[in-house]
């Protein structure tokens, strides 16, 4: 059955990105190197909540709402984590960022949802 590899894909998707947000800045994980631009960071947060917001949503067909509220959520409680971090900064333009890569993954998992055959009852 697909059901349990994609549980366990959500799960590590989520916990490398509550990782990489709570993580101090010296380890945390990057994409080019510690002087990176501020546009593949902001890339990076709307690619990992996207791919979040894409397992989810495969996870739970025909739920958007839940997915969507899911994925703004983890967005949201992991931002406030940050702020336990002493070399981290919550901002709200992150959540934003993470918050629409989150309901792009969805919205693309729904309309692919949407064209495949249905199993029969």
């Amino acid at each position: 059955m697909l059901r349990n590899p994609l549980i366990a894909a959500t799960t590590l998707c989520l916990a490398l990105i509550a990782y990489a947000t709570v993580a101090k800045l010296t380890g945390r994980p990057v994409l080019v190197g510690h002087a990176e631009a501020y546009w593949i960071v902001v890339v990076e947060r709307f690619s990992a909540y996207g791919l979040l917001g894409f397992l989810l949503s495969f996870l739970l067909p025909g739920r958007f709402g839940l997915a969507c509220g899911l994925v703004v959520s983890v967005a949201i409680g992991l931002e406030v984590l940050q702020a336990l971090t002493p070399d981290r900064d919550p901002a709200l333009l992150d959540v934003l960022e993470k918050a629409a890569g989150g309901t792009v993954g969805v919205l693309l998992a729904q309309t692919i949802l949407a064209f495949l055959p249905r199993p029969p009852s």
